[in-house]
């Protein structure tokens, strides 16, 4: 059975023919990495594909040039060889037994292995040679070797053999459903922090719950004598409790214990997120790893919040205070309110105004995108 169809995938109007050999191959590194050892020969032998892949080319080879044949030989059985390849292999194999005297080891792997057994029929010399060496009562390198020696034999099957495997990232297959839950967050289809049944492609529903206001406070956080909070956000993930305070300062807090978050390098060492003024709105990108933040004077920054690096400053925003920031559904933009009046989309890659949207007569105290993002 050959496997020769083809997986179309497309996505923004973009087309990408993926191999249906390397689909296969990724469920079979699969099946290896989690001991699905019956599943991985059964897949392997049925669609007449195998992976080829060794943890480290540099390792095989040398494994093989040191004559460390205990490693390479279970590497070796998983492998799909062309057959003079692994008759020189199986030869050497055996030869460095005859030579070591372990005649029993010898002996089993020219009379079992298919590869012997198929010289044996289709080069009858070669095979009766080994036979040979096999029931001499002394081992002479001359004849085992007329022609090179048992270092350069090594060096060339090694060089054969690096040309037939490859190395590939580990756990492919759950990487890849990583990055495409990921991309589905993004895009809003699956909100971020909950569990998914991959088999079902769906979320679990949660029962409906009556809602209750507030009876009791849970944590107080203290400020200055003279400082005082702006505006607060929670992160979609609910990770993060970030504060934006008159004096400039962005911080972000423990909500359960109601102290900074010190698990954040930079906030441990005393370095925080700051404006010249007055933090006056806060707000996350959808997977959480952004921050926005609008100032007093006009002007917008963007942050990492792991990091606390300024990834992006926007000083001439607004002319006058930023009342409130929000995040395309990509990340790639920012719409933002203010007291000058105006609504604006800006782009973090450019940095410039792509859209002003006037006709208030007063302050514009917020501005979102809809669900869908239009």
């Amino acid at each position: 059975i050959h496997y020769n169809f083809h997986f179309w995938i497309t996505i923004l109007n973009m087309s990408l023919q993926i191999e249906a050999q390397d689909v296969i191959k990724i469920v079979l590194q699969f099946c290896k990495e989690n001991g699905l050892n019956q599943t991985y020969q059964a897949l392997q032998t049925e669609c007449q594909v195998s992976l080829n892949t060794v943890d480290s080319i540099e390792t095989f080879v040398s494994d093989i040039q040191n004559g460390r044949w205990d490693a390479v030989l279970p590497q070796v059985a998983s492998l799909k060889l062309p057959r003079r390849k692994l008759e020189d292999l199986y030869e050497q194999i055996v030869i460095e037994m005859i030579e070591l005297r372990e005649m029993d080891t010898a002996r089993a792997i020219l009379r079992q292995t298919q590869a012997m057994v198929q010289m044996k029929q289709e080069e009858p010399e070669r095979f009766l040679k080994m036979e040979h060496l096999c029931q001499r009562t002394f081992f002479d390198p001359r004849e085992a070797y007329p022609d090179s020696s048992k270092e350069k034999r090594r060096a060339a099957i090694a060089q054969a053999m690096a040309s037939e495997v490859t190395v590939v990232p580990p756990s492919r297959l759950m990487a890849l459903i990583g990055q495409a839950l990921k991309y589905q967050q993004l895009q809003g289809m699956l909100p971020p922090g909950m569990s998914f049944d991959l088999f079902r492609g769906t979320a679990p529903v949660k029962q409906d719950e009556e809602e209750t206001f507030p009876t009791q406070e849970a944590k107080a956080i203290k400020f200055g004598k003279k400082s005082h909070p702006e505006c607060a956000r929670f992160s979609p993930d609910g990770q993060y409790l970030v504060s934006g305070s008159v004096d400039g300062f962005i911080e972000v807090w423990d909500y359960l214990s109601g102290r900074l978050k010190k698990e954040l390098g930079y906030q441990a060492e005393g370095t925080f997120m700051m404006h010249d003024e007055a933090v006056l709105s806060l707000n996350f990108s959808r997977d959480s790893e952004m921050l926005a933040s609008g100032s007093q004077d006009g002007k917008i920054k963007v942050w990492k919040i792991r990091t606390g690096q300024c990834l992006r400053k926007l000083d001439h925003a607004h002319t006058q205070g930023v009342t409130s920031v929000c995040f395309s559904r990509d990340g790639g933009q920012i719409l933002s309110a203010s007291f000058d009046g105006l609504v604006r989309v800006h782009g973090l890659k450019s940095g410039k105004i792509l859209k002003e949207f006037r006709g208030h007569s007063s302050y514009v105290n917020d501005a979102i995108y809809t669900a869908d993002g239009s």
